[in-house]
């Protein structure tokens, strides 16, 4: 299993970072360890003091796919469901000041919230999904699938250029505005399309 994430995939997001707009996705990769097991609770590591949600649109890979067109991009994945990719912000920024890759920032045990998963067909528009993060009960990020830079279509497509897909790999699809730190104590829920996806305590 491989967990690929998108970044800067949302412009919103894009400027409270303040990143420069990439013109083309970016890649980058979680190992199996970063998923947090199922009703276990999210530690936050000792080596930051930074900890920032990031609430997506997952995508699960059903069949094995290489150098996929776009138009045939659909025939690749059967369920769509919701996740966080925890970011550890003070640890990437540093990397990022030194031109050195994100992966301590971004793939470290259970840093991966990997939610449920529901059928495609469940959705009328793939290009036209509603989903939202609460914090502690309160509303911290919103987003929809229409306001990515690059649709799901297109980044499975993307993706297959470098990485053969594999059956039960997970595409993570970006993050909108909204992101911030965790503390412990906070309960953190995902919804999709008004269907709860997971719901995980920090501590």
């Amino acid at each position: 299993m491989k967990i690929i994430c998108i970044g800067r995939n949302y412009v919103d997001h894009i400027s409270e970072l303040n990143n420069e707009r990439p013109t083309e996705p970016v890649i980058f990769l979680k190992p199996e360890t970063a998923v947090l097991p199922k009703k276990t609770p999210f530690y936050i590591p000792d080596f930051t003091q930074d900890v920032h949600h990031e609430v997506e649109v997952l995508v699960k890979i059903c069949k094995v796919g290489k150098y996929i067109s776009p138009k045939f991009a659909g025939n690749y994945y059967e369920e769509i469901g919701l996740g966080i990719d925890f970011t550890a912000r003070d640890l990437q920024n540093e990397l990022k000041s030194k031109g050195l890759p994100w992966e301590k920032a971004k793939a470290f045990d259970h840093s991966a919230i990997i939610g449920s998963f529901l059928p495609k067909k469940t959705f009328s528009s793939i290009e036209n999904i509603n989903f939202e993060l609460r914090s502690n009960g309160e509303i911290v990020q919103t987003g929809n699938t229409s306001l990515m830079l690059w649709k799901i279509d297109e980044i499975v497509a993307y993706v297959s250029q470098f990485f053969t897909l594999k059956k039960g790999d997970v595409i993570f699809t970006g993050t909108p505005k909204g992101v911030a730190s965790v503390k412990a104590g906070d309960v953190l829920e995902g919804f999709i399309e008004n269907n709860q996806a997971f719901k995980i305590q920090v501590k």
